[in-house]
């Protein structure tokens, strides 16, 4: 029996309070799914800026009432130090594990507006990692990103060699973990780092012009529009279905302290180019008896984004006994009938 399987044994066996920012998002959302499922107690924070009340909606639809019982939610914002201090305790009680997934996504966007992404990513982060260390909680592991690694040319990407970061939001997420090692290092807090690899699943926001690729994909697709691939479609992504996310999570909050205030890839390891992407999701719709006919349009090279990336999870398999359980073409198979239903309701 893998360790995640034994964790969630445990978990529903002797429940315990989780604190999860960003809950109405994409990440944040399955998060609080699955910890309501094992029958956990969660505090959710959220401020709406790229959450949805719809996502809080579908996982009450999804836990039974008894289970939706034991969530809490503050509207919020981590850039509030007050909020964040607010969010550590529940009727008296401080939770027992952060789970900080709150910030402002997407390479573009950053771009676009460095200050708000710098107000969230950065002072937001620093405000949930004083916040934390002040409740005294048992563990604290925070959303990483694999734009870390900037222009490191090597594949795979391993955790503690990385380049120059090619976006102002990729600044932002090297900064996460330099104050990480300084809350270690100072205060003796530790926080754990999980650098997320192009993550996909149910309630990723396929709209607006940040929208991650396979959710904007399966989006033209299902509505018969016309798909945009950036360069020449030979790009490639370690994608990593929301599940594995999910399971990385809650193996670093529950690790041995010697594990903890680490940095830890979380993919699938593997590297699939855009072109591949673009077959696979119109298979996965052939599954469903949807077909799309027409051929992608081929557009210029984004600003910010590397040519290749792929991680190696050694490091996550021996020392959090995290063992991801869907490939891609398993994910987004999983993952589809969700954007069949979000395009067609």
């Amino acid at each position: 029996m893998s360790r995640y399987h034994t964790l969630q044994a445990d978990l529903k066996a002797a429940p315990r309070t989780w604190l999860v920012t960003g809950c109405a998002g994409f990440i944040g959302s399955n998060l609080l799914e699955t910890l309501l499922k094992l029958e956990q107690r969660v505090v959710g924070l959220d401020n709406f800026a790229t959450g949805f009340q719809t996502n809080l909606d579908e996982v009450r639809s999804l836990v039974t009432p008894e289970q939706w019982t034991r969530f809490s939610f503050i509207k919020g914002d981590i850039r509030e130090p007050e909020t964040c201090c607010a969010a550590m305790q529940i009727d008296g009680q401080p939770v027992d594990h952060v789970l900080h997934q709150a910030a402002l996504g997407s390479v573009p966007r950053s771009i676009a507006d460095p200050i708000a992404t710098n107000a969230a990513n950065i002072a937001g982060h620093l405000n949930m990692l004083v916040a934390a260390k002040d409740a005294g909680v048992k563990s604290f592991v925070y959303a990483a990103s694999s734009s870390t690694y900037g222009d490191h040319p090597a594949l795979p990407k391993v955790e503690d060699r990385i380049g120059k970061p090619l976006s102002p939001y990729a600044v932002t997420k090297v900064v996460n973990e330099m104050y990480a090692d300084v809350f270690a290092s100072t205060y003796g807090f530790k926080a754990t780092g999980l650098r997320y690899f192009n993550v996909f699943g149910k309630r990723q926001n396929p709209n607006g012009a940040y929208a991650a690729v396979i959710p904007k994909w399966a989006g033209a697709m299902l509505t018969d529009e016309t798909l945009f691939i950036n360069g020449d479609g030979e790009t490639s992504r370690d994608f990593c279905y929301i599940a594995n996310a999910v399971q990385a999570n809650l193996l670093a909050a529950t690790a041995e302290e010697s594990s903890q205030g680490e940095v830890y890839n979380v993919a699938f390891s593997g590297r699939t180019t855009l072109n591949q992407l673009f077959e696979y999701l119109r298979n996965a719709l052939a599954e469903q008896d949807v077909s799309y006919k027409q051929a992608p349009t081929y557009r210029d090279f984004r600003a910010g984004d590397v040519r290749h990336s792929q991680a190696d999870i050694g490091k996550a398999r021996r020392l959090l006994g995290y063992a991801p359980s869907h490939s891609i073409v398993e994910g987004i198979s999983e993952a589809m009938p969700w954007y069949l239903h979000y395009f067609r309701q």
